[in-house]
């Protein structure tokens, strides 16, 4: 008789609701394994956009999607939309805060995404981007060392667990008192190009992790070339000679994470300037062999915003808060577990509620605090509660993929991108296998 076949749900459900590390892991290992025998690898996407960079293809924009709660499920419905629309280029990640505040942490991450793709016999490279694993600008200053080694801890443990895209985001330690544009960026293309040497040092053999770099904070001014040139003059000085650099850069273009939550909890509009990411982009492909320009904190932005992006050509956009809201605002989502939930924030959160703030501007801005709390019940609702929920928000996916242009772009990520078994670290090491990156600072 044949072995019986694994039960991809119940290997996920596990992961999801264990707290044992060494169960998690165990988990992970089983998924990951039959992820590759279906053809299912954890890619990088830098060949690709080095390839945009030099104009071999144009006319989308790829879609980052942050899962922060109902991650399988929401996963396997972009896996859906993928396979309908013969999509190959989106992007599945978390940032450094949202693994902390959503309990995801990096191995978790990527299995539930990898299981979600075995789940929807999706075949081909699947990109995990750790976002924005940025620099706490007043731990830097304090101890720059120190806030850099927990900087590369994560980064370690999420290229291990398959995350083969990291955006740094030093952007936080931009110093907009010195008097040149250089100077004012100095810290952030230092850092940024300390921690790609370090990605480059570590990265497994035959990967080339795709790099991100940021030259404005997301909420803060918006960038201008004289930002991106004095950025990628400094980058290039400080980056060892001979390694691979960025592959795309974040700039600010009047969004914030989250979007600005009016009193009635309504979202106020935001105003885009198109024509700083258009420019940017320009400048990013034509001088410095970029994919472009990488646009955060856009979910939040009007219906009719989306198209923008391609005839801009940005190279991506982060999408994250309209999915959690659309999670909470589902006429499916249990009314009693909402309201536990905020009462949870009331006692849990209350050190965030500002004077005058409104209640629903409170929970609105807290929310997202819970779904780490509350993922075991959150994944524990029944099946049909959960896939009424996913339904909403795969119709949402499906026209963001479609305004994005990111459709029938399958073929070229088969082009580009090289699917790549990668061997485990310790083995590498027994093997005495050297790194380009090693001996860098």
């Amino acid at each position: 008789m044949g072995r019986k076949p694994l039960d991809v749900e119940k290997i996920v459900m596990g992961l999801i609701m264990s707290d044992d590390a060494a169960l998690k892991k165990q988990l992970a290992k089983k998924i990951l394994d039959l992820a590759y025998k279906k053809g299912i690898y954890p890619s990088s996407i830098h060949d690709f956009y080095m390839a945009r960079g030099k104009g071999e293809f144009s006319g989308f924009t790829v879609p980052a999607i942050n899962l922060r709660s109902m991650t399988y499920d929401l996963a396997r419905a972009i896996f859906r939309v993928g396979k309908k629309n013969n999509a190959g280029a989106f992007i599945f990640e978390i940032a450094k805060s949202e693994m902390g505040y959503t309990a995801q942490p990096p191995l978790e991450y990527s299995s539930v995404i990898l299981a979600a793709a075995i789940k929807e016999d999706y075949k081909g490279p699947v990109f995990i981007q750790g976002d924005h694993f940025q620099v706490n600008a007043k731990k830097f200053q304090e101890n720059p060392e120190k806030e850099l080694e927990g900087l590369q801890a994560l980064i370690t443990e999420a290229v291990a667990a398959g995350f083969y895209n990291i955006d740094i985001d030093s952007s936080t330690v931009v110093d907009l008192t010195k008097p040149d544009v250089k100077k004012q960026q100095k810290w952030n293309y230092e850092v940024c190009a300390k921690l790609t040497q370090f990605i480059r040092r570590i990265e497994p053999r035959g990967v080339t992790v795709s790099v991100g770099g940021e030259i404005g904070e997301v909420g803060h001014q918006n960038s201008t070339p004289e930002d991106l040139r004095a950025f990628m003059s400094g980058y290039k000085e400080r980056l060892r000679k001979g390694l691979v650099g960025i592959s795309k850069i974040s700039i600010q273009t009047g969004t914030s994470h989250g979007g600005v939550v009016l009193p009635d909890g309504s979202i106020a509009q935001v105003k885009l300037d198109f024509e700083t990411l258009k420019n940017l982009s320009e400048i990013a492909r034509k001088e410095f062999g970029l994919a472009g320009a990488v646009q955060h904190g856009a979910s939040t932005l009007p219906a009719e915003a989306f198209h923008k992006f391609p005839e801009c050509e940005a190279a991506e956009v982060h999408l994250a808060t309209e999915f959690q809201n659309m999670i909470y605002d589902s006429k499916h989502f249990p009314a009693e577990l909402k309201a536990k939930i905020y009462d949870w924030l009331k006692v849990n959160a209350a050190n965030e509620k500002k004077e005058g703030e409104t209640e629903e501007q409170f929970f609105y801005k807290t929310r997202k605090k819970a779904l780490g709390p509350f993922k075991k019940e959150i994944m524990g609702l029944p099946n049909s509660v959960r896939d009424a929920i996913t339904a909403d928000i795969e119709a949402r996916f499906e026209f963001l993929f479609k305004q994005l242009n990111a459709v029938n772009n399958k073929d070229l990520i088969d082009k580009f991108v090289t699917l790549k078994r990668v061997i485990s670290r310790k083995r590498e090491e027994h093997e005495g296998v050297v790194h380009d990156g090693e001996g860098a600072d």
